[in-house]
């Protein structure tokens, strides 16, 4: 931090040289991240805003919005909302972060760039672990809820094992798939999947009687806490859960880098933003509120049988691409179009990118570029179907990427970088605007770091306990996963 920088003066705001090299849009031929691009070669700079503000949303709303009827069973309806909303605020402020640092520092694709050049080569290869952990057990839980959501609409019509590894099948051949130009429309279909599910379930709750799970023979009242009383374990994990939801952070840096202009970038996050807050407060509140201690997770199943098939016929496209969104994320810019995809996109763009970077087969359809890209997108589908196969616990897996994984994503990097940028100049006139900045810069690490250790301690236990509270489900179990509360 003791760097001497070019900084702005403002803060937060990027000063008027910033605004000067942002306006430099590079053009196809030349790009600070993708070097000289050949003309038959994919164009990596060819998303414009609203494409920006669709990969964004998709790459938030997925799996996480599954569970929040779940979390706020555990926390209790208050403490849930006030939580969310203070993850969505700190998220929200970093993924701002990230389009300021962005335009200061061009060259920069990933969050294990903006590693190297606050700490060198171990802060690289750190956040560059993370952030393959986080969107490769992404990927698992995308083929964990695809088995739920085929053994929903079979009836539990194959072992469950048989599901995950069709699962893996899938996201495997549509991750392959190179650039998000291609597939952003089936970005957009996805995410309309989802909300158009979830809400389907809110309808259903709302005008039934009862949940098909509550007691049929005695007069039932929805029993939804506005407090409750977690253990710390339960609490913890609960949060990362939250975490998890808002962890497409680190996404964001090769989403930006994909834009045709990315000063553009604040009004797209402000609509990814918001939109995905109002889904998940509607879609906590509303299915909680009248299904109490029988909702399930995910959510889907919360409304009966009938109501789960519906859902879950309708998500299945939405669920296919939050796994396969995330498997490419690691590839050049266009690829990122396959982000709507896969978790397994996201992360196999990223090895793509680094085995090939700074090479002419990033940018050229030669055979060493397609060779080098399906053995990416294999090798982290493959890890993510052992992920989803070992631990069949949907609640589990999920809190386990928030905490260890989401925090060290979206949390603790985005305070360094805004220190970074601003500590040396600042400090030689700290003005009160920059004292809360560093205070709060300091707030968001140190929260980051403690969620990251307890979550994943609370994760943990709650991984053990629904294994003995689902009587002894183990690894690559054939049992029914889709009934699970």
């Amino acid at each position: 931090m003791a760097k001497e920088l070019k900084c702005s003066s403002s803060d937060m705001h990027v000063d008027p040289e910033d605004m000067r090299v942002a306006e430099m849009v590079e053009t196809r031929q030349n790009d600070a991240v993708f070097g000289e691009m050949a003309q038959d070669g994919p164009n990596y700079r060819n998303v414009g805003w609203i494409g920006t503000a669709a990969l964004m949303i998709k790459t938030q709303i997925g799996l996480g919005v599954l569970s929040f009827p779940s979390v706020f069973h555990t926390l209790g309806m208050v403490p849930g909302v006030i939580l969310l909303c203070i993850v969505a605020g700190i998220t929200t402020w970093s993924n701002y972060i990230v389009g300021i640092f962005k335009v200061k520092h061009r060259a920069v694709y990933g969050v294990d760039d903006v590693g190297q050049l606050i700490c060198g080569r171990i802060g690289k290869e750190v956040l560059a672990v993370a952030f393959m952990g986080q969107y490769v057990m992404t990927a698992g839980s995308a083929m964990l809820s695809l088995s739920i959501c085929l053994n929903s609409l079979s009836d539990h019509g194959a072992c469950t094992a048989i599901f995950v590894a069709v699962a893996f099948v899938l996201v495997f051949a549509l991750s392959s798939i190179r650039t998000l130009g291609r597939i952003s429309w089936f970005a957009l279909i996805g995410v309309v999947g989802i909300i158009a599910a979830v809400f389907i379930v809110m309808i259903a709750v709302g005008v039934q009687d009862k949940p098909e799970s509550a007691p049929r023979d005695v007069e039932w009242k929805s029993d939804y806490k506005l407090f409750a009383n977690p253990t710390f374990a339960q609490a913890a994990s609960a949060v990362s859960t939250l975490i998890f939801a808002y962890a497409g952070t680190g996404a964001f840096f090769p989403i930006v880098a994909e834009m045709r202009d990315p000063r553009l970038y604040p009004r797209a996050l402000a609509l990814c933003q918001t939109l995905v807050t109002v889904v998940y407060l509607i879609v906590g509140i509303v299915i909680y509120y009248y299904c109490g201690s029988y909702v399930t997770s995910p959510a889907l199943g919360s409304a009966g049988t009938k109501i789960k098939k519906i859902s879950y016929g309708i998500a299945l496209p939405g669920l296919l691409v939050s796994g396969i969104l995330l498997a490419h994320a690691s590839f050049p810019a266009s690829s990122y179009r396959s982000r709507w995809l896969t978790s397994c996109q996201v992360s196999s763009k990223y090895i793509f990118v680094r085995i090939l970077r700074g090479s002419k087969h990033l940018v050229s359809n030669t055979l060493i570029h397609w060779a080098t890209w399906l053995g990416c997108s294999f090798g982290v589908c493959l890890v993510a179907y052992i992920l989803a196969s070992s631990i069949p616990v949907f609640n589990g897996i999920v809190s386990l990427a928030g905490a260890l994984f989401g925090t060290l994503l979206s949390f603790q990097p985005m305070g360094c970088m805004w220190l970074y940028d601003n500590w040396s100049r600042g400090k030689d006139n700290a003005t009160l605007r920059w004292r809360l900045m560093v205070s709060w810069s300091i707030f968001v690490i140190v929260s980051g770091s403690f969620m990251m250790v307890a979550g994943t301690y609370g994760a943990i236990v709650g991984i053990i306990d629904s294994y003995h509270v689902n009587g002894g489900s183990s690894a690559w179990s054939c049992a029914d996963n889709s009934n699970s509360s």
